[in-house]
């Protein structure tokens, strides 16, 4: 490799490297001059601060020996004296460097092939480089490919500027790709990793629906219709609830489309995919009303804070088969639609639950305060469920009932006053048994039925509470294959509490154990009112 032959071939080779691997051609270049200076330090030492110079319009190469000018000499190398150094240049200074011309070079065999090496190894990192911050912000778009190769079941696409990867779980159940086959996928994830970037294809996202339909339906991708949710079980069925911004349009009509055309080109897509196009919903019930169709619905009970919606289906005409739909798919991609755990009942079945509920009540109420089987009747038809309620009510609203008097309404609020103070000492007395430090008491949210949990559950110290997840108190559910739901219960299963507090008092318990302090408990808050202020 004779570099000094020809000028203008270094620019030559730089200009189709550039272009055939669509970077800088300044990177081509600066890779180059390290290569052959690489090739010239073989020549004058490895410890010679060799550069080498490409003139980017010439083409001109000049190599040249730095030397740093130092007082006394320790590496003939690289240094120079000051001495030596103002014989050159009157001006130098120690710490100066000093760069002597060095002659040009004819490169032999094994010095032009390290040479090469290095800028092999350059260019391909450059072209790394431009792949990762090409692709990472396109995070959320769908790409066109071509299939280069199937390895271990997933599939690797040439995307013309970059490859991507499809595992085997992200592509539709039963769809088989071959060597040279078109394929439109979903980017869902961009990693920069050793061997380069690593872009990850899905068919399965529910995004991946969402942004076939933006393609598809001009009011989406116009921003008049919205698609707020997506609910999907590949390859088999999905729900999307949608909205529009303009009265005068319809937006399920317009996804749609004349005929069917719309959907039907997404449903082509995603191999025969069955899709329902729910109008959305700020009402949570009414939405939930909507993607439970074509069941209908008699009545549906919200419970906000434990996020769970009981719906009540007619007895008749097979309602509640349908609202389950086959192995729960349609009552599972409900629940996904709308982010609620959704129960079902038949509406005898929701009388028969009311109807225990009453008998429930009536017996606590009983055995409790000590009445007859007609005053716990006459509570529990009051709407009364616990005797914590009976408590605290105000003695008129208890006077009001009817065959009640002022008296008899203040007898039975003492009786229950005294019944949760007997209660509240049997619930100390245990609490100490099971050995629950005093500490745990002070943690904000904790009440005496929930110190006896965590005494049953070995959670006996503040810093035991504050190394637990939400998890490990209020529970969790699996969904196995075949839709089936596994419940496995958590320290404080059969106490009325929800996530939300669940963590708020693992929080607080790490706060009192010094873990953290409360101003870390406040940012996390001030950044999400920071997010919800922003525009849309």
């Amino acid at each position: 490799m004779a570099v000094s032959a020809n000028r203008l071939e270094l620019l030559q080779i730089a200009d189709a490297v550039a272009r055939e691997k669509s970077i800088d051609r300044g990177i081509v270049i600066a890779a180059m001059e390290d290569a052959i200076a690489k090739a010239a330090r073989a020549r004058y030492g490895s410890e010679t601060d060799v550069h080498a110079e490409i003139d980017p319009k010439k083409g001109e190469l000049r190599l040249s020996r730095h030397m740093l000018v130092v007082e006394t000499v320790e590496n003939h190398s690289n240094q120079i004296s000051l001495v030596d150094a103002q014989r050159a240049n009157p001006g130098a200074q120690v710490g100066d460097t000093i760069a002597d011309t060095l002659p040009p070079l004819e490169y032999g065999r094994i010095a032009a092939q390290s040479a090469k090496q290095v800028i092999v190894q350059k260019v391909r990192e450059a072209e790394r480089d431009r792949q990762y911050m090409e692709f990472k912000d396109r995070i959320g778009d769908i790409v066109n490919g071509v299939v280069k190769r199937v390895e271990y079941g997933s599939v690797i696409v040439d995307l013309g500027r970059g490859e991507a990867i499809i595992r085997r779980d992200e592509m539709l159940p039963r769809e088989v790709f071959r060597n040279g086959d078109r394929v439109r996928a979903y980017i869902f994830d961009v990693r920069r990793e050793t061997r380069g970037p690593q872009i990850f294809l899905s068919r399965t996202h529910p995004q991946f629906m969402a942004k076939l339909f933006a393609q598809e339906v001009p009011e989406i991708y116009d921003g008049i219709v919205e698609i707020k949710a997506v609910a999907r079980d590949p390859g088999s069925r999905a729900k999307i609830g949608v909205i529009s911004r303009d009265s005068s349009v319809d937006p399920v009509g317009a996804c749609v489309g004349m005929r069917g055309s719309r959907v039907q080109a997404v449903v082509n897509e995603l191999q025969g995919e069955k899709i329902d196009i729910i109008p959305w919903s700020p009402d949570i019930a009414t939405f939930v009303v909507n993607a439970l169709a074509p069941a209908e619905v008699s009545k549906v009970v919200i419970d906000e804070d434990r996020e769970r919606i009981e719906v009540v289906v007619p007895d008749t005409n097979n309602q509640l088969s349908l609202a389950i739909g086959r192995r729960g798919q349609n009552v599972r991609l409900a629940s996904q639609l709308t982010g609620w755990d959704i129960d079902i009942l038949t509406e005898q079945e929701e009388s028969e639950r009311r109807q225990a509920d009453f008998e429930n009540s009536t017996r606590v109420f009983m055995e409790s305060l000590n009445v007859d089987e007609v005053v716990g009747q006459l509570l529990a038809s009051e709407g009364f469920t616990s005797v914590e309620e009976l408590a605290m009510v105000d003695v008129k609203e208890l006077a009001g009932i009817e065959g009640f008097d002022e008296e008899t309404a203040q007898e039975l609020q003492n009786r229950a006053r005294e019944y949760l103070e007997q209660l509240e000492a049997e619930l100390e007395a245990r609490r100490k048994e099971l050995g629950v430090e005093d500490a745990v008491k002070d943690v904000p949210g904790v009440t005496s039925k929930m110190l006896v949990k965590f005494g049953e559950n070995d959670i006996k110290t503040v810093d035991d509470l504050a190394g637990c997840a939400t998890d490990d108190l209020v529970g969790w559910t699996e969904r196995k294959e075949g839709g089936e739901q596994t419940k496995y219960p958590g320290a404080l299963d059969g106490l009325e509490i929800s996530r939300d507090d669940a963590e708020a008092m693992i929080m607080q318990a790490r706060v009192k154990a010094g873990w953290i302090t409360e101003a870390d408990l406040a940012k996390p808050a001030e950044e999400a009112e920071a997010t919800e202020d922003q525009p849309a």
